[in-house]
């Protein structure tokens, strides 16, 4: 019942706050992202323009073991100094409200006390952290049935293991509870402890069908209930900026505190994906997939899981190792002009390839020893280079088929952003293969997207606005049309990648018949 006053009274002293603010001055929203390499903040006004970013950058530690971390007291120090520099750029601005997203499965061990709501007491655990080896093959032993419900099969990367991990001495003392990374900024933010999003929660073990934690099932494998934050939908007002947070970032003494999503959603809210049967790749060092679905899809193979959107639709995608890490690791990248003109005449290359950088891949399919494998002979570095941004389309193409072969539509154009559309041959590539028209946003960061959604979390229904408000304050998209005949000629390529792929055994007959009816 606290909590029910407490959101009443946050209700209407939101609603009051907007209706005295001065129509002369410029409205912003505010948007945070935590990312691994840095943290950047946004003000973005009601048009869509950007009043003001900001950036700082973020350290890691790795060990050759897998293992991966940062201080969670950098991830607060890093948010105070973006806001405070992004409201520098902006001049005179007053923010209506701000949201925060960040590394999905990234979490640390926080204490609550009297001075700080969210004090670390472990170092924070990267997305992709793998230390929890032992933990995940318990989780994988006894899973939960609402994680069978909502078609997730936890990794051993997830929050969940990792979180087990940081557990294995014991109780961890009073006032310890689990945070994810945004739930560590968020808290001081309010001073208070936060509650978390349904969407940074998934990989923590979160019902995402019910709305709430399978509260039974984490404790029989370890996870003491009394550590979980409690969950909201992405969108709800956690609170407002208290004086010790505003003393340090700058922001007034009342802005609401908006509940985020993780990055992936966020970079989709800001590529306008938004409506079911659209769907976005971003294409960088990795190659992430998402989209819209009325219906929950259920992937019997594990690697599609799906989020919960503000408005109860699901956003299903997948993260595939494959992507721009190879080009990276392989080439000098003040050459990459010259051999994209190249490349230009090698359609098709000479050999086929299925890009992965590192050990492991997890979408289109799971497969924790896949490596970068190659099918022919390259003639020359050209042939190489147009193997490589081939090959990351053929992993987009072979996404969709997975997801054809689920049942769902995926037949309309689709979005791209991310580093590779800086290049405009390989974004005509992707169209050219896909055989659709490719749309690329304007802006599709995820910190736009975190603006977008705390407009619409302080707009009335989170979920009935956003769409509303991503319209509105999102550019209009540039639309890559495929050439005639382009489609047609990469298909005997794409079939010797799917045959090769299923000959090793990484893809099961189904998909492979999928892909290879397309491509027939």
């Amino acid at each position: 019942m606290r909590t029910a006053r407490r959101s009443e009274s946050l209700d209407a002293r939101t609603a009051r706050r907007s209706e005295s603010l001065d129509p002369r001055t410029r409205q912003a929203w505010l948007g945070v992202d935590l990312g691994t390499q840095s943290v950047r903040a946004v003000l973005v006004d009601a048009d869509g323009a950007v009043l003001g970013s900001a950036a700082e950058r973020l350290t890691s530690t790795r060990w050759p073991d897998g293992r991966h971390e940062q201080d969670p007291e950098h991830w607060w120090q890093a948010v105070a100094a973006t806001t405070r520099h992004a409201l520098a750029a902006a001049g005179d601005v007053e923010v209506a409200a701000l949201a925060c997203c960040a590394t999905s499965g990234t979490i640390a061990l926080v204490r609550e006390t009297p001075d700080d709501p969210a004090q670390p007491v472990t170092p924070g655990l990267m997305y992709d952290d793998g230390r929890a080896v032992e933990q995940a093959r318990r989780v994988a032993d006894d899973p939960a049935p609402a994680w069978r419900a909502a078609g997730l099969t936890p990794q051993r990367s997830w929050a969940l293991p990792k979180a087990l991990w940081l557990l294995r001495g014991g109780d961890p003392g009073p006032g310890v509870r689990l945070a994810h990374q945004a739930d560590v900024v968020t808290s001081r933010l309010i001073g208070r402890p936060a509650p978390t999003d349904t969407s940074h929660a998934l990989k923590s073990g979160a019902d995402l069908v019910e709305g709430g934690w399978p509260t039974a099932d984490l404790a029989r494998l370890g996870l003491d209930p009394r550590l979980l934050p409690p969950l909201v939908r992405p969108g709800t007002v956690l609170g407002e900026v208290s004086p010790a947070a505003a003393e340090q970032t700058g922001l007034a003494v009342g802005v609401p505190v908006v509940a985020g999503m993780t990055d992936g959603c966020a970079a989709q809210i800001a590529s306008g994906v938004l409506r079911p049967g659209q769907w976005s790749f971003v294409v960088g060092t990795t190659t992430v997939l998402k989209g819209v679905s009325d219906t929950l899809l259920a992937d019997p193979s594990g690697a599609l899981y799906s989020h919960r959107a503000p408005d109860g639709r699901w956003w299903p995608g997948g993260a595939s190792s494959a992507g721009a890490g190879v080009l990276s690791q392989e080439f000098d990248g003040a050459d990459f002009a010259a051999l994209e003109r190249h490349a230009a005449n090698r359609e098709p290359a000479a050999s086929v390839t299925y890009p992965l950088a590192g050990v492991g891949e997890r979408f289109p399919f799971l497969r924790s020893d896949a490596t970068g494998v190659s099918w022919g002979n390259d003639r020359d570095p050209t042939d190489r280079f147009a193997a490589v941004l081939q090959g990351v389309a053929f992993v987009e193409r072979l996404c969709l088929d997975h997801l054809r072969g689920l049942g769902a539509t995926v037949d309309g154009p689709v979005t791209i952003s991310g580093g590779a559309t800086r290049s405009p041959y390989w974004t005509q590539l992707q169209a050219d293969i896909l055989g659709r028209p490719v749309a690329v946003p304007q802006v599709a960061e995820g910190a736009v997207g975190m603006a977008v959604l705390a407009a619409a979390g302080t707009g009335g229904d989170p979920g009935e606005q956003l769409t509303a408000m991503a319209e509105r304050m999102l550019g209009p998209v540039r639309v890559v049309e495929p050439r005639p005949g382009a489609h047609e000629r990469f298909d005997a390529a794409y079939a010797d990648l799917v045959r090769g792929l299923a000959e090793l055994g990484w893809i099961d007959a189904a998909l492979a018949g999928t892909a290879l009816a397309g491509a027939a």
